[in-house]
């Protein structure tokens, strides 16, 4: 955590994490400076929303066979507000580079691209809510052991094994989860 901006990292949920939205979670940070930090769960699928239906629901009509992809539940912060994350090769007037070949854009604009042939990003993933700490609040579940950093990649990014991205992200530190305990301590 240099300077302690961890923008573009992934948490990673420690068992016995109070909140129990965020069991098991693993969320990428897409924005954190001393103010405040803001990211989207990676691995909480809405139970039979799909993409194409939600574009629907939208009125934004499709021009391409658009995959069968799950929404996310990005957080718990305004469930009702779509966040886009995708590959950099999209760029919208309000897209936010968050780390080197992904990118977040809340816009319907970017919705529109991901419903057509011209412009739409090769890789995204579409969340509702986001999951977001005040200022110096998620230093501190850090330090208090309640989330693990590493650095992502694009499989945990995008790919569908939502169930099995968590274990995945702590074998990534050389972690296995059976290991693990739900009490924090320090030595």
């Amino acid at each position: 955590m240099e300077g302690g901006i961890i923008s573009g990292q992934l948490l990673i949920a420690m068992p016995g994490i109070s909140d129990p939205r965020f069991d098991r979670a693993l969320i990428l940070i897409c924005a954190h400076d001393d103010e405040h930090a803001m990211g989207l769960a990676l691995n909480r699928p809405v139970e039979g929303l799909t993409v194409p239906s939600l574009l629907e629901r939208l009125e934004i009509k499709s021009t391409i066979e658009l995959p069968l992809d799950l929404v996310l539940v990005g957080g718990p912060v305004e469930r009702e507000r779509g966040f886009v994350l995708h590959s950099a090769d999209y760029r919208g007037e309000h897209t936010l580079d968050v780390r080197d070949g992904v990118a977040l854009t809340a816009t319907r604009e970017v919705l529109e691209a991901m419903a057509s042939h011209n412009g739409a990003p090769e890789r995204s993933l579409l969340a509702l809510g986001y999951a977001g700490w005040g200022a110096g609040q998620l230093e501190e579940e850090v330090k208090q052991n309640v989330w693990l950093t590493c650095e992502p990649d694009d499989a945990l990014i995008f790919d569908h094994d939502y169930e099995g991205k968590w274990t995945r992200a702590l074998a990534k530190l050389g972690i296995d989860p059976k290991f693990l305990s739900a009490e924090a301590g320090r030595a």
